[in-house]
C-alpha cells in the first residue's frame, strides 16, 4: 500500500503539459544609430585609454588576473551584455580598491569620469541587448518552511512536520526556495508519507469532515465532497474529474475492506498530501520556444508563496476562478491585503532570515560559553526575533527602505534592552522601543549580525566588512587567496600591538591588500561592538579605535557614521535588495536578462521614496514574475 501511495512522485510531472494560445512576441527595441555611435565615440576616446592605461596591464590579453580581460571588451555593447563583470569594476572603480594601491593611479578626475560612464552605461541598456525572457523555473518542491506553512493553512495543525525533513540547500540568490537545489532524496519520500498520517490524524474531525453520510447523502458521495474540496486546495487548482476518480479508488478499496468512513477517507487524502501536485508548485508548459503569461491560478501561487511562504486563501481562490486577479487594480489590492495579513510575518522571516543571513545564529555562530557566559538560548532567539519584527515592520507598514540601515527605533524584550544597557523593558515580549542615539538602529547595528559575523573568542573586521560589502551593497569581494594567515583568536594588544595593528600588518601582503582596503574600514566602523553585540569603549585596556579610512581617502569614525557612509550609498543597497528580493520571489538566481525588471523596480522605488510596497508591487507586475517559458 505505500508502494501504491508514493506512485505519484514517481510520476513527477506526468500528463501535466497543456496547450494554450501564445501572445505575440512584442517589436524589439533598437538604438538610434547616432547616439550609439557617439557612445562608442566617448568609450574609444576618453573610457578606453584610462582602462589601458591602468587595468589592462593586469587584466588584459597578456596577463588576465582573476580571470578577467578587459581588452576584449571593443564595444559598448559588449560592456553592457557583460553586467557581472562591469559592475565588479565599477565596484572596484569607486571604492578606490583598483588599481592596488602599489600601481599608478588614475587622477580623482579620471576616476570619477569611470565611475560615472559606467554606472550612466550599465543602468542604460537598450533591451534588444538583452534577450526578452522571463526564465523558466524548474518544477518547485515546497521547501520546509512552506509546507509547514501549506498544511497549517490547508487543515488547522499547528505542529511542523516539515522540520523533521532533511534541511533545504541555499540555490540562486542564496534562498532555500530555489527550485534548483529542492532535490528530493529517498529519505525525504519516506518522511512525507509519516508526515500525511501525522498530520491527517491531528486535524479536528469537524474540519476534515465537513460533510457525513445521511438520509440524502450516500458515503461515497460525502467521502467524494470532501476528498475533492482538498484536492483542489492542496493542488492550488481546479481538479478534473479523472483525477477525483483515481483518489476514489483509493476510497472504495479502503470501504470494500471493511474500513470506516473516516479511515477511507484519510486514505485517499493521504494520496492527496503525497502527491507531486502538492508537493510541487507545477505550473504546466505550452507548446512552443515564445514566452506566455501564467494562469490566473498560476500568479495566485507566485503570491501567495512569495508573501505568505503558503497556498492561496480563499479570496486568491475565487479570484482566479473569475480570472481576475491579473487585472492591475485588484492584483494592487490583494498584495495590499495580503501584507496586511499576520501570514506575511512569513515574507521577513523566509526572506531576511537568509538575505541578511541571520538563521546561521541558529547553525553556524557559535560564541564561546567562557568568553560569552551571557550568550543563552533567550537572548539567541531575541537577537533573531528583533531582526525578523524590525523587518516586518518595514515592510506591514510601507515604511522607507533605508529604515533597513538606519532607525530611530528596534524591537527589544528584557533579555536584549539590558543585553544593549537600554532601560525600562521588561517582560519577555518583543515591543517596539525608541532609539536615543545613533549607536544602534537598522540590521547593521543589531546584536543578530554583530554575532554572526564575528568569531567565537573575538570580533572579525573582514567578516564584518565582508557582511556589508555583500548582504548590503551587492559588491562583493573575491575569493581570499587558498593560504592565508590565521591571526588568532584573541583581539587583546599582543606583542605590543592592538589587533587592529596586527590586522592593519597582515593587509600590507600584496595578495591581500585589495580585498582588505574594501572590507576592513567597513568592519573598523564595528569595533565598538564585542563578538556578541555588546558595546565596548576598550579592548585589553586600550581604547577602541573605531575609524574607517575608504579607499578613495573618505574617512569615518564609529557606527554612526559607518551608518551615513552607506546611506550615500543607497542605489546599490537598493539595488541589491531588489535583486535579493525578486530572486525569492521567483524561486531562482537571477540572470542578465532579467536587468530591464531590475532597474524598473528601483527606477520606480527611486520615484516613489524607496517605499517598501513599491518594491514589492514593481516585482509582483513585473515581467519576470508574470511570465515564464517553456524551454
Amino acid at each position: 500500500m505505500l508502494a501504491y501511495l508514493a506512485m505519484p512522485l514517481l510520476l513527477l510531472g506526468a500528463g501535466i503539459a497543456r496547450g494554450g494560445e501564445q501572445p505575440k512576441a512584442a517589436p524589439a527595441k533598437t538604438v538610434a544609430p547616432k547616439k550609439a555611435a557617439s557612445d562608442q565615440a566617448t568609450y574609444e576616446q576618453h573610457i578606453r585609454p584610462v582602462l589601458d592605461q591602468f587595468c589592462t596591464g593586469c587584466h588584459g590579453d597578456a596577463k588576465a588576473s582573476g580571470g578577467v580581460n578587459l581588452s576584449s571588451f571593443k564595444t559598448v555593447t559588449a560592456v553592457q551584455r557583460d553586467q557581472a563583470t562591469w559592475r565588479k569594476v565599477l565596484a572596484a572603480v569607486r571604492e578606490g580598491s583598483m588599481p592596488p594601491s602599489n600601481m599608478p593611479q588614475p587622477s580623482p578626475d579620471q576616476r570619477d569620469r569611470l565611475s560615472q560612464w559606467l554606472a550612466h552605461t550599465l543602468n542604460n541598456v537598450d533591451e534588444s541587448l538583452l534577450p526578452k525572457n522571463p526564465g523558466r523555473v524548474l518544477i518547485h518542491r515546497l521547501s520546509r518552511a512552506e509546507y509547514n506553512n501549506t498544511v497549517r493553512d490547508l487543515f488547522g495543525v499547528t505542529s511542523k512536520p516539515a522540520d523533521k525533513f532533511p534541511a533545504d540547500g541555499g540555490g540562486g540568490g542564496g534562498f532555500d526556495n530555489n527550485a534548483d537545489t529542492l532535490f528530493v532524496p529517498p529519505i525525504l519520500m519516506e518522511r512525507y508519507l509519516g508526515a500525511a498520517g501525522e498530520i491527517l490524524d491531528e486535524t479536528k474531525p469537524a474540519r476534515l469532515f465537513f460533510v457525513r453520510p445521511s438520509k440524502t447523502l450516500a458515503p461515497r458521495a460525502a467521502a467524494r465532497k470532501i476528498v475533492g474540496h482538498y484536492a483542489m486546495r492542496a493542488f492550488r487548482r481546479p481538479v478534473e474529474t479523472p483525477e477525483v476518480d483515481r483518489l476514489m479508488r483509493l476510497y472504495d478499496g479502503s470501504a470494500r475492506r471493511g474500513a470506516s468512513f473516516e479511515d477511507s477517507v484519510k486514505l485517499a487524502l493521504k494520496a492527496v498530501l503525497i502527491s507531486p501536485n502538492f508537493l510541487f508548485r507545477v505550473e504546466r508548459d505550452r507548446p512552443g520556444t515564445r514566452a506566455y503569461p501564467i494562469s490566473d491560478w498560476e500568479l495566485a501561487s507566485r503570491l501567495s508563496y512569495f508573501l505568505w511562504a503558503s497556498m492561496p486563501d480563499d479570496t486568491l481562490f475565487k479570484l482566479a476562478a473569475q480570472k481576475r486577479l491579473r487585472d492591475p487594480k485588484v492584483l494592487e489590492q490583494q498584495v495590499q491585503r495580503m501584507l496586511k495579513s499576520p501570514k506575511s510575518a512569513a515574507l521577513a522571516d523566509s526572506f531576511a532570515g537568509q538575505w541578511l543571513r541571520v538563521r546561521d545564529l541558529y547553525t553556524v555562530s557559535n560564541p564561546d560559553p567562557r568568553r560569552f557566559p551571557g550568550f543563552t538560548p533567550a537572548l539567541r532567539d531575541a537577537m533573531y526575533g528583533e531582526t525578523i519584527a524590525f523587518v516586518d515592520d518595514v515592510l506591514r507598514e510601507d515604511r522607507n527602505l533605508l529604515h533597513l540601515l538606519d532607525a530611530g527605533y528596534t524591537y527589544l524584550n528584557e533579555d536584549l534592552a539590558k543585553h544593549y544597557n537600554i532601560p525600562n523593558v521588561t517582560g519577555p515580549k518583543l515591543r517596539r522601543v525608541r532609539l536615543s542615539d545613533g549607536r544602534r538602529g537598522g540590521v547593521l547595528t543589531m546584536a543578530s549580525v554583530l554575532t554572526l559575523t564575528s568569531y567565537p573568542q573575538r570580533t572579525s573586521p573582514v567578516l564584518r566588512g565582508k557582511w556589508v560589502l555583500e548582504e548590503i551593497l551587492g559588491t562583493p569581494a573575491p575569493p581570499p587567496p587558498a593560504v592565508v594567515a590565521v591571526l588568532g583568536q584573541e583581539d587583546a594588544p599582543k606583542e605590543g600591538l592592538t589587533f587592529r595593528q596586527r590586522l592593519e600588518k597582515h593587509r600590507e601582503k600584496p595578495e591581500c591588500v585589495s580585498c582588505h582596503v574594501r572590507m576592513d574600514p567597513l568592519g573598523f566602523g564595528l569595533e565598538n561592538f564585542d563578538g556578541i553585540g555588546r558595546w565596548r569603549d576598550e579592548i585589553g585596556g586600550a581604547p577602541v579605535d573605531a575609524a574607517g579610512t575608504l579607499a578613495n581617502g573618505e574617512k569615518f569614525v564609529g557606527p554612526s557614521e559607518l551608518k551615513k557612509h552607506l546611506l550615500t550609498r543607497k542605489e546599490d543597497f537598493v539595488r541589491n535588495l531588489a535583486e535579493k528580493m525578486l530572486s525569492y520571489s521567483l524561486g531562482r538566481g537571477l540572470e542578465p536578462y532579467d536587468l530591464p525588471a531590475v532597474r524598473r523596480i528601483t527606477t520606480r522605488l527611486e520615484k516613489d521614496g524607496y517605499r517598501s510596497s513599491t518594491l514589492i508591487l514593481e516585482i509582483v507586475k513585473s515581467y519576470p514574475f508574470q511570465y515564464r517559458k517553456s524551454s
